[in-house]
C-alpha cells in the first residue's frame, strides 16, 4: 500500500506543478486587463471617443484570445480508435513470440487492413508497447500524458496539454490572437509610454502600469511572432513539430514532404473548407486524425501495388478519392468514409532521380 500511496501522491504533485505555467499566463492576462482597462483607458485617456473605441476593440480581441486559449487547454487530445488496439488474442500471441521478426509478422498481419503507411526507421510497423496498439500515421506517444496522441505536434507546458489533431487549430488561433492582443496594447499604449518619459503623465500609480504594460506587451510580441511564424510554416508544409525534427518514414523511405498536398489543401486540413469557421475556435478540420492522404514519391512497381496491403495505389489514385470533411465527434465513430469533400485529380509531379522518372500521386488509405 505504501508504494502505491506514494506514487499517487507523486502523481498528484506533478499534476499541480503542470498547472503552474497556465496559472502564470492567467495572472499576466488578468493584470494586463486591469492595467489596460482601468489604469490606461479609464484613468489616463481623456477623450471619450478614443476611450470607447479602444475599449471596444480591446474586448473583442480579448474575448477571442481567451476563448482560443481555453479551447487549447481543455480540448482533450484524440487517441487512436479501437481498430488500432490489439485484441486479447493478438496480445497473447504477441507475448508468446520472443523473436522480433515473428512479432513483426503478427503486426503486419494486423496492420494490413488498417490505413497505415508510415514505418519506423528500420521499416518495422510502428507499435506502442505502453498503449498496446498499432500507431496510426502521425501518431506519437506522449510521455507526459502517457498515451498515444493523434497527429501529435508537441506537449505544450503553457497550456498543460498535448497539441495535436483535436486542438491544433485552437493552438494556432491562440498564438494569432495573443499576438494581436499584444500588438494592439503596444500600439495604443505607445503615446502614453512616450508621455511617461517626457513627464507628461500625472504622478499616479497608473504611470507605472502603463510603463510595464508596454514593456510586457512588446516583449511577448517578439516571442509570439516568431512562434506563430514557425507554426504557419509548418501548416503550409503540412508537418508537425515532431515531423520537422524527424521526417516520417514511408515504405519507399524517408520523405519530409510525404503528407504535403499543396498550400491550399495543407491549410484546409487544419482549418477546414468553410472560411466562416477559420477565425473561430471551433473544430473545423478535415479527416478523423487516424488516416491522412500522403503524396508518395519514388514508388517502385512492387511498392505501388499495395502500400498497406489492402487497396492498390493506382486504383485509389484513379478514383481520385480524398479524405472527407467530417465534424470531430462524427469522425470518431469510424475511419475515413469514401465520400470525398474535395478532390484533386491532376496533381502530378515528374522527378528525375537515378535516371528514372517517378510520378508523385496523392492517395488516401481507407479502412
Amino acid at each position: 500500500m505504501a508504494p502505491s500511496g506514494s506514487r499517487s501522491i507523486k502523481k498528484g504533485c506533478q499534476r499541480v506543478l503542470y498547472w503552474i505555467p497556465v496559472l502564470f499566463i492567467a495572472l499576466i492576462v488578468a493584470w494586463s486587463y486591469y492595467a489596460y482597462v482601468l489604469q490606461l483607458c479609464i484613468e489616463s485617456i481623456e477623450g471619450i471617443a478614443e476611450k470607447v473605441i479602444y475599449l471596444l476593440v480591446y474586448h473583442v480581441i480579448f474575448i477571442m484570445f481567451v476563448w482560443a486559449y481555453w479551447q487549447t487547454i481543455f480540448t482533450r487530445p484524440m487517441n487512436p480508435l479501437k481498430e488500432f488496439h490489439l485484441s486479447y488474442s493478438d496480445k497473447e500471441l504477441l507475448e508468446r513470440e520472443d523473436r522480433g521478426e515473428s512479432q513483426q509478422e503478427i503486426l503486419r498481419r494486423i496492420a494490413k487492413d488498417l490505413p497505415i503507411c508510415t514505418r519506423t526507421n528500420s521499416g518495422a510497423i510502428r507499435f506502442c508497447d505502453r498503449c498496446q496498439l498499432l500507431k496510426p500515421d502521425r501518431c506519437h506517444h506522449c510521455s507526459v500524458c502517457d498515451k498515444c496522441i493523434l497527429k501529435m505536434d508537441h506537449h505544450c507546458p503553457w497550456v498543460n496539454n498535448c497539441v495535436g489533431f483535436a486542438n491544433y487549430k485552437f493552438f494556432m488561433l491562440f498564438l494569432a490572437y495573443s499576438l494581436l492582443y499584444c500588438l494592439f496594447i503596444t500600439a495604443t499604449d505607445l503615446q502614453y509610454f512616450i508621455k511617461f518619459w517626457l513627464n507628461g503623465l500625472p504622478d499616479t500609480q497608473a504611470k507605472f502600469h502603463i510603463l510595464f504594460l508596454f514593456f510586457s506587451a512588446s516583449t511577448f510580441s517578439v516571442s509570439l511572432a516568431s512562434l506563430l511564424t514557425y507554426h504557419c510554416w509548418l501548416v503550409c508544409k503540412n508537418r508537425s513539430t515532431l515531423e520537422a525534427v524527424r521526417s516520417p518514414v514511408f515504405r519507399h523511405g524517408t520523405d519530409k514532404n510525404g503528407f504535403s498536398l499543396g498550400l491550399s489543401k495543407n491549410f484546409r486540413q487544419v482549418f477546414g473548407d468553410e472560411v466562416k469557421y477559420w477565425p473561430i475556435p471551433i473544430f473545423s478540420g478535415l479527416g478523423d486524425g487516424c488516416s491522412f492522404p500522403a503524396c508518395l514519391v519514388n514508388l517502385d512497381v512492387e511498392q505501388a501495388a499495395s502500400p498497406t496491403g489492402s487497396t492498390p495505389v493506382n486504383k485509389i489514385a484513379a478514383e481520385g478519392r480524398q479524405f472527407p470533411s467530417k465534424p470531430l465527434r462524427e469522425s470518431q465513430s469510424r475511419l475515413l468514409t469514401s465520400t470525398p469533400s474535395w478532390t484533386e485529380s491532376d496533381i502530378a509531379t515528374d522527378k528525375d532521380r537515378k535516371g528514372s522518372s517517378n510520378q508523385a500521386m496523392t492517395i488516401e488509405h481507407e479502412a
